[in-house]
């Protein structure tokens, strides 16, 4: 082998291993969550106002 190949080479293992950092890095760190019915993201849920029937119902007439 000479070392151009053995540079290219090295360069596409590398590539390869970066590539397959960044795919799993976020496959890994959802295994860590601990989801549950007290860890939210956002503004604690509330009781809904009704907007959702509304624009039903405004939808339908147009």
């Amino acid at each position: 082998m000479t070392r151009h190949s053995i540079h290219g080479l090295f360069g596409a293992f590398l590539r390869a291993a970066l590539i397959a950092i960044a795919v799993a890095a976020p496959l890994i760190a959802v295994q860590g969550v601990r989801a549950g019915t007290s860890q939210f993201i956002g503004e604690a849920p509330s009781m809904s106002s009704g907007a959702g029937f509304v624009l039903m119902v405004s939808l339908q007439r147009s």
